[in-house]
């Protein structure tokens, strides 16, 4: 079932498109250029590359928080902008709120009310292992903890695609690995289209099955890496030998984006 997921994925239609992408800020800079990618249902998908290569802001693009300077944004199914869950690099959890407040946060901007709320809530924390820390505040949790915080919160919409925006960058490595396996284990259970930033190749190839490898400023895909090892994968996978061959092919695709972009 798991091996096979990459395969029905490339059948399924987009959830999202950019076609011909083009980002240029007020002062100049060119982030992105001719930026073409597919995101099919229940994908997911990582883009990788250096820092500065517009991966963030390609996301912030799909997400509606960014206008493209060139190019088109298309949704050929009904998993519109309303339908995404973003999290971003840092929690961003409100720090006078309790967890299930932080939480809830996403339904009381759409008018729900606590009580219509309640239940959704429950269900987000829940899925990231917080139930009993429902009414712990930010101050008294992990990085980590805070985290999981800002992925329920993302998810209590119900989110067809849900966004990352290298949100385990600044954890220890054990916190980034046990994360990294709850996200997956989460992906698994819900079904979430997911796009996700790193820099980190050793991420890219353990969450991955697809890597969209992105070029120096202007951004720009370069390669695109198909990793079919099957899913679930655990810390025998990060010890293979298949894990090794996909990060050496992975860190030449870099390393060869690096070289084929603009100035970093």
């Amino acid at each position: 079932m798991y091996a096979s997921m990459a395969g029905a994925n490339s059948a399924k239609t987009p959830v999202v498109a950019l076609r011909g992408v083009g980002k240029t800020f007020a002062n100049g800079v060119v982030a992105l250029e001719s930026l073409d990618l597919n995101v099919r249902e229940g994908e997911f998908v990582t883009l990788l590359g250096p820092s500065g290569c517009g991966k963030s802001t390609a996301l912030r693009i799909v997400a509606g928080l960014s206008e493209p300077s060139r190019g088109v944004v298309e949704w050929p199914g009904d998993a519109g902008p309303r339908k995404l869950g973003f999290v971003f690099q840092e929690p961003t959890l409100m720090p006078w709120a309790d967890v299930a407040a932080n939480v809830r946060l996403p339904l009381k901007l759409q008018g729900l009310s606590e009580a219509q709320s309640r239940e959704r809530v429950a269900l987000a924390l829940d899925s990231v292992g917080l139930t009993s820390f429902s009414g712990a505040y930010p101050r008294e949790l992990s990085g980590g903890m805070k985290m999981r915080v800002s992925i329920a919160r993302a998810l209590v919409t119900e989110p067809k695609l849900l966004l990352m925006d290298e949100p385990f960058a600044a954890l220890d490595e054990i916190t980034r690995f046990k994360l990294n396996n709850d996200l997956l284990a989460l992906w698994s259970a819900l079904g979430k289209t997911v796009i996700f930033v790193t820099h980190s190749v050793f991420e890219s190839v353990y969450l991955s099955q697809r890597i969209v490898v992105m070029t120096s400023r202007p951004g720009r895909v370069f390669k695109e890496l198909a990793v079919d090892a099957p899913f679930p994968r655990d810390e025998s996978f990060r010890t293979s030998a298949d894990y090794a061959g996909f990060c050496r092919r992975a860190s030449e695709a870099l390393a060869g984006a690096m070289s084929a972009g603009g100035a970093a």
